[in-house]
């Protein structure tokens, strides 16, 4: 559930990211920022810090925590590489 959980928060962080970056592209009357493509920075090191978390501080698996990793980091990475590339078509 926890991988769910992080998945789901990511795809709803994404969003976020995307309809700031349409509101600020919308302000300044050009498209000049890619909200999808400043998401995936910070995404990376909220699912590092996850990583770590758990492998450090809860003795969870270094295993474990990859295989956690890729959905976490991955699903949304995915989805906001997707759009990004949408977008700019």
């Amino acid at each position: 559930m926890h991988i769910v959980n992080w998945t789901v928060a990511g795809l709803v962080v994404l969003a976020i990211f995307v309809l700031a970056g349409m509101l600020m592209n919308r302000l300044r009357g050009t498209k000049v920022v890619d909200g999808a493509a400043l998401f995936i920075g910070p995404w990376l090191f909220a699912a590092l810090y996850n990583f770590y978390d758990g492998w450090m501080s809860h003795g969870i698996p270094f295993v474990n925590e990859v295989a956690a990793f890729v959905p976490i980091f991955g699903i949304p990475a995915a989805a906001a590489w997707y759009w990004s590339r949408r977008s700019r078509a």
